[in-house]
């Protein structure tokens, strides 16, 4: 379908790629991945021929489509969202109306007349083409992709330039999408989507019958659309077969063939050289010094390349809080709207934050998630209700626009050296430095950053001396692969609490032990990370439960007929079979079950802990709250023990 033939490309005096030879076909499902500056965007730039090469050739296939997606800079006026996104299909209306135009001809002209029979066929043909774009399905095919990506019904008929370079962006990808080219090139197409709308996307992409090459910074989202991974290293193209997850594998091991060559190498350079001067002034050794010496020159020498500078730290650990950091009671918020009218965005909500929580808060966009977490860090007050701080809890709150409260004057190791005096200079710039600013950067002011960078450093400065209780919303925006590793750990080995709110699949499931959906005005808490929040959501447990009577309530399987023997033998007994379960769901469960054995322990301490908080008297109040937590403890863990049996059971009978 397409084709790269010694491909390269510089930037300025910097080259970035070279040599590049890759056969794209029509079943293409790659990811592009490299380190910052790689020329990941670059590469896909020319593919899609938005840019040219510098060295060698592109070659496609006569019909061969292309779309691309840009990370952002992309606006639509003009057109209300649906027109907009109808308009990818402007040549098959014009097909349709060329349509009735020939059946005009055709009934003016005698049809044995040469102007009938040209019609006829023209007509046929284009018959043949709305048949196979199903032109009369459309408008739901719009309508579909749009709801897919986070457009309600409402926002259908308002005008595009109403909406945010975000949702700009999604009308862009809606109507890539629905164009469905022969080669879709994404970059970075999950950056705008809430995670509502990245699932929907994942399962498009599974279903989507042409070839796609993206760039992601979604771990996740690499694992589950693509099956081959490029990536840009060292100046050269490197293909691993698989998703992301083998991609780290194979790299691993084929950097220590690498490290291993090039060592060999240097070992055999070393004794070359050695001998060469050693032996350079014997003339009996003439010979041989000059053949040492061509094969010095004929060696290609192997180029190991630095480590990308990745993030790297240890969030220092904050004074400790309280067992209960903040108590809801009631929340209520209500905003006014323009018509005099009241919109409830949430309604009666109350909930308790542990000591070590790692809270995930989710829900579709316009829910609350936003609204209530500038409650919780006092950037908003309630309508009504009440929101306590628990004793010693101090709160940080991290905004995806933390960048603008800045001074955009100051200098960025000034600024956060005034931040935090009791810090070395040298453990700061350090900081700064697994942030990605090395160098005379830090001397740079902050109003020349970018808003990426800018959001880097303000992580970085809240990071210097953190508070137990962190708020983040959106912490691992803007950055790579890598990074997002090390800040995953990072918080992982924080001691205080987190609540934060990401649409990144694979940072949720590795950090969060609680889930907080916000729907329906309400906040619904599910123990686990997202994978246990999905299992219960799609009704896991109860799903579980109605398996398991179906197979007991099962009749015994038919007994085959044998062919008529003279030996008459006692009638066999036949039990039902176990029903296979999918792979898929078998791992769910043997997670589910994982998760309860861990679980059922813990809860059983904090059982035992409240028992002796409830014998020695505070007060009343106290005593109450306590036992309320206690029935709450005894609750989940009947709960829990329930499904614990009832997994370990289905498990034996798949695995006899």
């Amino acid at each position: 379908m397409l084709q790269l033939i010694s491909a390269g490309k510089r930037f300025g005096q910097k080259l970035l790629y070279e040599d590049i030879n890759w056969l794209i076909t029509p079943n293409e499902r790659t990811g592009l991945v490299g380190g910052n500056g790689t020329g990941k965007s670059t590469l896909l730039k020319c593919i899609g021929g938005v840019e040219s090469l510098d060295y060698g050739e592109i070659t496609r296939v006569k019909g061969t489509t292309i779309g691309y997606l840009p990370q952002d800079g992309l606006a639509m006026r003009g057109k209300t969202v649906f027109d907009e996104c109808l308009s990818v299909f402007e040549h098959l209306h014009a097909m349709e109306r060329e349509s009735v135009e020939l059946m005009t001809v055709m009934s003016e002209k005698d049809p044995k007349s040469k102007e009938y029979a040209a019609a006829a066929d023209r007509y046929s043909e284009i018959a043949d083409q709305l048949h196979v774009h199903d032109v009369y399905t459309l408008d739901s095919q719009v309508g579909a992709v749009l709801g897919g990506l986070g457009f309600s019904k409402e926002d259908w008929a308002r005008k595009t330039e109403e909406f945010s370079g975000g949702w700009q962006m999604r009308i862009a990808l809606a109507k890539l999408l629905l164009q469905k080219p022969s080669l879709l090139l994404l970059d970075e197409p999950t950056n705008h989507l809430d995670i509502e709308s990245r699932n929907w996307l994942e399962e498009y992409l599974h279903d989507y019958p042409n070839a796609f090459i993206l760039i992601s910074h979604d771990r996740y989202f690499l694992d589950v659309t693509v099956n081959k991974v490029i990536e840009l290293w060292n100046k050269r193209m490197h293909v691993y077969h698989g998703n992301y997850e083998k991609y780290v594998t194979q790299k691993d091991e084929r950097r220590a063939t690498l490290m291993a060559a090039y060592k060999n190498q240097k070992d055999r350079i070393e004794a070359l050289e050695a001998f060469i001067n050693r032996f350079r002034y014997q003339a009996t050794k003439a010979k041989q010094v000059q053949s040492r010496i061509k094969e010095l020159e004929k060696i290609e020498r192997i180029e190991v390349p630095e480590d990308e500078a990745t993030i790297h730290f240890t969030i220092p650990q904050p004074t400790a809080s309280g067992r209960t950091v903040i108590e809801v009671q009631n929340l209520t918020k209500v905003y006014p709207m323009p018509d005099g009218g009241q919109k409830t965005i949430l309604e009666n909500v109350s909930f308790n934050i542990e000591r070590g929580d790692r809270i995930a808060l989710v829900g579709a966009n316009g829910a609350g998630k936003s609204t209530l977490i500038r409650m919780l860090s006092e950037q908003e007050a309630p309508t009504s209700g009440e929101i306590r701080l628990g004793h010693n809890a101090l709160v940080d709150f991290f905004a995806q626009d933390q960048y603008k409260v800045l001074d955009h004057n100051a200098e960025m190791l000034e600024d956060i050296a005034g931040a935090s005096p009791k810090v070395p200079v040298v453990e700061l710039r350090s900081l700064l430095g697994c942030f990605m600013f090395s160098g005379d950067d830090v001397f740079k002011k902050l109003g020349v950053l970018s808003g990426g960078e800018r959001n880097r450093y303000a992580m970085a400065k809240m990071l210097v001396s953190p508070s137990n209780m962190l708020l983040l919303d959106e912490p691992t925006n803007h950055l790579d692969l890598r990074a997002k590793d090390v800040l995953l750990d990072a918080i992982r080995n924080f001691t205080g609490t987190v609540l934060f709110v990401s649409h990144d699949r694979y940072f949720i499931d590795g950090l969060a032990t609680r889930v907080f959906e916000v729907e329906d005005k309400r906040v619904h808490i599910y123990p686990g990370n997202y994978e246990d929040y999905l299992w219960r959501k799609q009704g896991g447990p109860e799903k579980v439960k109605e398996s398991l009577k179906a197979e007991m309530k099962a009749p015994p399987a038919p007994v085959p007929v044998a062919a008529p023997t003279p030996v008459v033998e006692a009638p066999a007994t036949f039990s039902a079979p176990v029903k296979k379960v999918n792979p898929i769901k078998l791992k769910q469960m043997e997670d589910r079950l994982k998760f309860a054995e861990e679980r059922i322990p813990l809860l059983e301490e904090q059982i035992a802990t409240m028992e002796g908080k409830l014998g020695n008297f505070v007060s009343a109040e106290q005593s109450q709250k306590d036992a309320a937590d206690l029935d709450r403890l005894r609750g989940e863990k009947t709960t829990l023990t329930a499904e614990w049996e009832e997994l370990a059971m289905a498990l034996e009978e798949q695995q006899a």
